[in-house]
């Protein structure tokens, strides 16, 4: 049986991950700072379905604890990490920086110093899509560059990546980065766009559709998302002494890669789906495009379908239905799904 520690194990992916390796027999360390960035009660809701498990144990730990940090690893000695926990968020990085310095670059380095320490066979962590930024060529691949982010969150991501190399060079670790592409699902988060276009537009108030709808996002459903995840964490990374540096792959021990659905959707499609499953028209306040924001979001996940096998299998026509009823369900709106034809 295989220990691994997941962080950010009451987010919304940390939740999903936690679930499915508990399912596959391995013992679950979870750690989470339940911090109030969002509604803290679907968090703790996530945390104590992960509570009845008995393989699965929780620390209440911010991850920025460099002593915290220090004694679970030590006490816990996880064979494997999957890092998830960061403060997440492109426009709530406009108000609150420094969480962004605490959480995602704090924390970040006392997770590469416990697994460091402590032998961990393999560090996957969570990186993003916002770290393209200003790169206008699609679809995003790993090759591209990156050195032109649009948020301190994207930043902050960049710098792990970075970060991440250098403790693979340095000590061996082996970790590999991936990039998030737009995740949706049951048990999301109140921030998202989905959770947000539902909740109002159950509620008959009108949804923000920012550059007045003109944008595209890759949105990959959580359960493709968790089986990249998985498969990613059993394919461990080697250090080798051939081929050329690249910006997905190194002599040492470390891999980046896009993870996401590979197909982007126009927002008013997106919108249309959830207008033609709840059965219900949205009314749409029309804004420009935000600071930080990028027009487009468009994974190249060749390298990953070539290296572990991942292949996303759930279009929106489907996982948004699926988030609908569990947002339906979860908060007893006693609105009734209308589960009408869709068009591809």
């Amino acid at each position: 049986m295989t220990t691994i520690l997941v962080t950010g194990a009451a987010g919304f992916i940390g939740y999903h991950v936690a679930q499915t390796l508990l399912h596959q027999g391995h013992a679950v360390i979870g750690v989470d700072n339940l911090n109030p960035y969002y509604d803290v009660r679907l968090k703790q809701a996530r945390l104590a379905k992960l509570k009845s498990q008995s393989r699965f144990t929780f620390h209440p730990l911010d991850i920025a604890d460099r002593d915290g940090l220090h004694q679970l690893f030590t006490g816990s000695t996880p064979d494997q990490v999957v890092h998830l926990a960061a403060q997440a968020g492109v426009r709530y990085s406009l108000e609150n920086p420094h969480a962004y310095a605490d959480s995602n670059l704090v924390g970040f380095i006392n997770i590469l110093e416990g697994c460091r320490h402590h032998h961990v066979q393999h560090l996957v962590f969570a990186s993003s899509s916002s770290v393209y930024g200003a790169n206008r060529q699609l679809p995003y691949a790993v090759s591209h560059n990156v050195d032109h982010p649009l948020s301190l969150y994207a930043a902050t991501k960049k710098a792990n990546e970075l970060m991440a190399h250098t403790y693979s060079h340095l000590y061996n670790l082996p970790t590999t980065g991936l990039r998030f592409f737009t995740v949706y699902g049951p048990w999301g988060r109140p921030d998202m766009a989905p959770f947000k276009f539902t909740k109002a537009i159950i509620e008959g108030r009108p949804i923000d559709v920012y550059n007045y709808g003109r944008m595209r996002r890759d949105f990959t459903y959580i359960d493709d998302i968790v089986q990249g995840v998985v498969l990613t964490l059993n394919h461990i990374p080697q250090a080798s002494q051939q081929g050329t540096l690249a910006p997905g792959h190194s002599h040492a021990p470390y891999r980046i890669y896009n993870i996401g659905n590979g197909h982007p959707v126009e927002l008013m499609r997106f919108i249309e789906v959830i207008e033609h499953y709840l059965g219900i028209q949205a009314k749409k306040n029309l804004m420009p495009m935000q600071p930080g924001d990028v027009l487009e979001t468009y994974a190249d996940i060749t390298a990953l379908q070539q290296t572990v096998g991942f292949q996303p299998a759930t279009p929106l026509e489907i996982g948004l239905p699926k988030f609908i009823d569990w947002y339906q369900a979860y908060y007893q709106t006693g609105h009734q799904s209308h589960p009408l034809a869709l068009s591809a």
